[in-house]
């Protein structure tokens, strides 16, 4: 592998999330990260907290639910610039907002099907399109319980999993005999991020020890699955807390 690969991670949020810590791993290894994300200031805190910690990263301001800016940044991720084209792909955009069944307005229902599953359709087709002629790859997608189960108030949230669950199914039997790792991380519990703990701060002290996903260690599993032998590749891992009940 180059010491200067890209890797194009596209739902990073705050620092203490699962893509900025997808983000900082893979730059731990010698990537050239593209740090993708709606919110400008936030990608960019992390993009210049890996350069800080002399890493290589840039930030890509990207809406998944726009095929023009999902294509501007396969364009991107496959130049031929200094680095190597990438060959990681990881998409990790979601919306997981409760509401209540009866009073889902449509839009709502539809504006999380279009960042969970739509946007997941656009990152994985480009990938498909670009990384599969070339032989090699890795496209993770993020799951959740929801990709498997959904529970009360998560009608929306559950029904975009459980399609971006189907598409990396479909793109996985597809694209895999020409070389193109695909895989689908279900992560069913709680992550130890800002955004749980912003909003149920309670919620680390009622688990105790090591009752949250930690980032990191996520992070540690994609990598892993990045780096499987073809001749043991796994498709779909499921990542809970020890003391989480399934």
């Amino acid at each position: 592998m180059s010491g200067h690969s890209k890797a194009l991670v596209i739902g990073v949020g705050a620092e203490q999330g699962l893509g900025a810590a997808l983000c900082r791993r893979f730059a731990r290894e010698g990537y050239h990260v593209l740090v993708g994300g709606r919110t400008e200031a936030r990608i960019a805190a992390v993009a210049q907290a890996i350069v800080a910690a002399g890493g290589r990263a840039e930030a890509i301001k990207i809406d998944t639910t726009a095929e023009r800016e999902v294509v501007a940044a396969f364009d991107r991720a496959l130049a031929r610039d200094g680095s190597e084209p990438a060959d990681l792909v990881v998409f990790n955009a979601g919306n997981a907002t409760r509401h209540d069944f009866r009073a889902t307005e449509a839009a709502a229902f539809e504006d999380s099907w279009r960042v969970g599953c739509f946007g997941g359709f656009l990152v994985g087709r480009e990938a498909a399109r670009r990384l599969a002629p070339l032989g090699r790859g890795t496209v993770i997608f993020t799951g959740a319980t929801a990709s498997l189960r959904a529970r009360p108030s998560f009608a929306a949230f559950g029904s975009a999993k459980a399609g971006l669950r189907a598409v990396a199914q479909a793109m996985a039997r597809e694209f895999g005999p020409l070389g193109l790792h695909v895989a689908h991380v279900v992560i069913d519990g709680g992550i130890d991020g800002e955004r749980l703990n912003s909003r149920l701060p309670q919620l680390r002290a009622e688990r105790g020890a090591n009752g949250l996903l930690a980032i990191d260690a996520i992070a540690e599993t994609y990598w892993q699955i990045h780096r499987q032998h073809p001749s043991a590749w796994s498709h779909e891992i499921d990542l809970r807390p020890f003391k989480e009940p399934f």
